[in-house]
């Protein structure tokens, strides 16, 4: 009996048995292929109800113009993207009710909901799919009852029945503190009414955080998740102490944006930048990201992984959940490389030293409060 591996994209064993007088079987070889899983079911990662992939798929460029350059043409793409990161174990989308520009504000729910209608695969996959929306904080949403009112129309969007993680995009409380009080009875409604699993919240700095944690266990509505923006570009005195925070409570941080806007993919120079705003906000930091990059240029070619791996696998080893966005197969298929194997603590080392060495950082979130 050889044991054999292929060399295809996806990881397969071939266990091939040849024909010999002791062979049991009738034919003259059994060919038998099985498929390696990108990570083990220990691996997964338990969200109050929910158990979630190590690492999940942001949607914010489906149906963005502006920074992402988003065409209906996109869409077959966008389909097969979806398919290869379900087939392939992953179960956590992000999305948001305010995804897509102008008129297609909506369209990244719209679409994940007709991905997953359509998937072709396993059933039981599609069924374990865990979708987390987030809800704006938009200045008409004043009341409780309107905050439920927008998750109905996400759950209308999508054609679902309930969403898993019920999400508050930004906090208000820097410029309409007595908006933020309605926003937090809101999602209380919509986990209370059964129209999500779970809640989380999005953009929210260590000292309210710690406040709606208290005034939803208050409530007896736990605080399952906390989205902040974390990556070798984002790794301040606030992420630590938010992850520090959401450690002790038991709180899972999804990190977004781990690939700093793809400024960590060493795709781009400061003479080769992306176009539209991106573009200009490249121009600033990416000149003084040299340390970082070169760090993980290095690993990277150690390792046989791609840059952007390295990064992606750093938010994996510090606990979090990370969710790089995608938008086509080519990338799905090198964010997956990111699962399956870990950095080592020295590795780790060299990365948040070379990091700290790197005199530019990511401008922070506008909605990030204290």
């Amino acid at each position: 009996m050889a044991l054999c591996l292929s060399a295809s994209k996806s990881i397969v064993f071939n266990i091939i048995c040849s024909n010999s007088t002791s062979d049991p079987f009738p034919s003259s070889s059994v060919f038998k292929s099985l498929k390696i899983p990108r990570f083990w079911p220990w691996q997964k990662v338990k969200m109050g109800p929910l158990t979630v992939s190590p690492m999940g798929f942001g949607t914010w460029a489906w149906g963005n113009q502006l920074l992402w350059g988003y065409q209906d043409s996109m869409d077959s793409e966008l389909q097969q993207t979806f398919n290869l990161a379900v087939e392939n174990g992953i179960n956590l989308f992000d999305t948001a009710d305010s995804y897509g520009t102008g008129k297609l504000n909506g369209q990244s729910e719209k679409l994940l909901g007709k991905f997953i209608r359509e998937f072709p695969g396993d059933k039981q996959a599609k069924n374990d799919i865990v979708i987390a929306t987030k809800f704006a904080a938009y200045p008409w949403r004043l009341t409780p009852g309107q905050f439920v009112n927008a998750c109905k129309s996400s759950l209308e969007r999508m054609e679902i029945e309930q969403i898993g993680i019920g999400q508050l995009h930004w906090s208000t409380a820097n410029y309409a503190p007595l908006q933020e009080r309605a926003l937090w009875d809101g999602l209380v409604a919509m986990y209370e009414k059964g129209l999500v699993r779970a809640v989380g919240v999005s953009n929210y700095g260590p000292k309210q955080l710690l406040k709606i944690y208290k005034y939803l266990d208050d409530r007896g509505v736990p605080l399952r998740s906390a989205q902040v923006q974390f990556s070798l570009l984002s790794m301040g005195s606030d992420q630590m102490e938010i992850k520090n925070i959401c450690d002790s409570l038991g709180i899972r941080v999804i990190a977004y944006s781990p690939l700093g806007l793809g400024m960590l993919t060493g795709k781009y120079t400061p003479s080769n930048l992306p176009p539209g705003p991106r573009g200009l906000l490249f121009r600033q930091i990416l000149p003084g990201l040299e340390p970082l990059l070169t760090s993980l240029r290095e690993i990277a070619q150690r390792r046989r992984k791609t840059i952007p791996q390295v990064a992606i696998n750093w938010c994996i080893c510090k606990g979090t959940i990370p969710i790089p966005g995608i938008k086509s197969v080519k990338q799905t298929e090198e964010n997956l490389g990111a699962l399956g194997w870990q950095l080592s603590s020295d590795e780790l080392l060299q990365l948040e030293y070379a990091a700290l060495d790197s005199p530019q950082k990511m401008i922070q979130n506008v909605f990030q409060t204290k």
